[in-house]
């Protein structure tokens, strides 16, 4: 499901279409999600990140699981730290919080925070079919991906592969997305197999998960 850019920063726009979406299909698109200004500042910073060497190896699994399987994932990653966020990446925390406070409004769904990487793909480097729930936890709830690619086009590889069938997941239909600059992806995290195809350029983006509280988790 596609949706025109919402002005989630006035409440002037009927935003409803994004809650709509996730409880219907469970995930939709959205072109031009970051402005400008945003977008360029965000891109500049992860490329000097890379050319510094501050990224680092994306791993698997979680805790004492945790292993870099370069067979499965390449992409280089930087978690984004809420306490110590640059001027570009509050822009960037500021709109996705008017995202997670629209579902809760809409959807009842609980999420009461977000955790974000900035990512690289360097040329060859793929991420292999999965979901985004770690084994035995059920905290991430929407996965929010957004692109910061300039010119991108389907030769440039890097496709996001979305399987749109929840019950057949990576063995039913999929939708592929170009990882557009300035585009949000939003999808229910356990549902949704995807898989990122093999880049051919360095490939940009900023991934998030709205989480809610684990079930164990004090009050």
């Amino acid at each position: 499901m596609v949706l025109m850019y919402p002005d989630l920063s006035t409440g002037s726009t009927p935003l409803s279409g994004l809650a709509e979406a996730l409880a219907g299909p469970g995930y939709l698109v959205v072109p031009d999600f970051l402005d400008e200004e945003t977008g360029r500042a965000l891109l500049d910073e992860i490329t000097a990140f890379r050319e510094n060497g501050i990224l680092h190896e994306a791993a698997v699994g979680r805790g004492q699981e945790k292993q870099i399987r370069s067979e499965i994932r390449g992409d280089e990653v930087l978690w984004l730290d809420p306490a110590n966020l640059t001027e570009a990446q509050r822009a960037y925390w500021t709109r996705m919080e008017a995202v997670r406070t629209l579902l809760n409004q809409e959807l009842f769904l609980g999420l009461f925070d977000l955790e974000a990487h900035l990512a690289c793909y360097p040329p060859g480097a793929f991420y292999k079919a999965h979901l985004d729930c770690h084994r035995g936890s059920s905290e991430r709830t929407v996965s929010a991906i957004v692109y910061l690619n300039r010119d991108w086009t389907p030769e440039d590889g890097g496709i996001l592969r979305l399987y749109t069938d929840r019950i057949a997941g990576k063995d039913g239909p999929f939708l592929d997305i170009t990882p557009g600059f300035g585009k949000l992806v939003l999808f229910l995290s356990a549902d949704f197999w995807h898989e990122v195809l093999p880049a051919r350029r360095e490939r940009f983006s900023l991934t998030g998960w709205f989480r809610k509280r684990s079930e164990n988790a004090p009050l």
